[in-house]
C-alpha cells in the first residue's frame, strides 16, 4: 500500500481556491491541474507499506494525531518547486495560521512512520504546502505565481487527520485516485487561539519554512 497522511481542506475552502485558480489555468499549457478530489496538504509520505506495518503503524498514527489540538489554517499566496518557478515541476498554495501546531503535528506523524520503519532516517523536512499543478518537465510558472500571489483563503479549523492510500493508474485505476483509509479527529483546543506566524506561500504571501518538499503522493 502506498500511504500518506493529510489535512484536507474543508469544501467551502476549496470552492474559494477553484474560483481563483480557474482565469490561469491556460496560462501554461504544459501544467497539469491536480483534481479537485486529490487535493490536500500533506503531512507526512510513507511510500509503500505491507500488511505487518500498516497494522504496526496504526495505533502509532492515532496516538500522534491524538496528542494535538485542532489548530486555524487558511491557503495563501503561490510558489513553485523547485526554487523561483523559472524550472519548476510543482505549482502550490502555501499555508497561513498555525504553522508550529502544523508543523508539530507532521513531526508526530513522521516520527510515528519512522518508528515502524516506514521512513528513513534522514526524512526529508516539513514545508507546509498544497499543491495544485505539476509538470512532467521543468516550465516556467512565474506569469501564474504572480497573480496568485495575492489570493487569501478564508482561514478554517482543521478538526482531523487522515491516512489516504494512493492508487495509481494501472489494471485497477484508469487515473490517481486517493482512498481514505482512517480519520483521526484532532483535540478540542483547551482554551485560547492558537497563532501561526508566516505563511510557507510565495510571492506575497511570506517566507517560506525550511526544508524541502515531502515525497509525491
Amino acid at each position: 500500500m502506498r500511504l500518506f497522511v493529510a489535512l484536507v481542506p474543508p469544501p467551502d475552502i476549496l470552492d474559494e481556491l477553484e474560483e481563483a485558480v480557474r482565469p490561469h489555468r491556460d496560462t501554461v499549457p504544459e501544467l497539469r491541474w491536480i483534481r479537485r478530489d486529490l487535493l490536500h496538504v500533506t503531512l507526512t509520505f510513507l511510500g509503500e507499506v505491507d500488511d505487518r506495518t500498516f497494522d504496526r503503524l496504526l495505533p502509532r498514527l492515532e496516538r500522534a494525531v491524538g496528542r494535538h489540538e485542532r489548530m486555524t489554517l487558511s491557503l495563501a499566496g503561490a510558489g513553485a518547486f523547485p526554487g523561483s518557478g523559472a524550472h519548476a515541476r510543482v505549482l502550490w498554495t502555501g499555508l497561513y495560521g498555525d504553522r508550529r501546531g502544523l508543523a508539530r503535528l507532521a513531526a508526530s506523524t513522521t516520527a510515528a512512520g519512522r518508528r515502524v520503519g516506514t521512513l528513513p532516517d534522514k526524512h526529508r523536512g516539513f514545508r507546509p504546502h498544497l499543491t495544485l499543478a505539476r509538470s512532467r518537465r521543468p516550465v516556467d510558472v512565474r506569469s501564474l505565481i504572480e497573480p496568485l500571489a495575492a489570493f487569501a483563503g478564508t482561514p478554517w479549523t482543521a478538526d482531523s487527520v487522515q491516512l489516504m492510500r494512493s492508487h495509481l493508474p494501472g489494471r485497477d485505476y484508469s487515473q490517481v485516485s486517493y482512498e481514505p483509509l482512517k480519520t483521526w479527529s484532532l483535540k478540542q483546543r483547551s482554551g485560547g487561539q492558537s497563532s501561526g506566524g508566516q505563511s510557507s506561500g510565495g510571492g506575497g504571501a511570506g517566507r517560506s519554512a525550511s526544508g524541502g518538499p515531502h515525497g509525491t503522493p
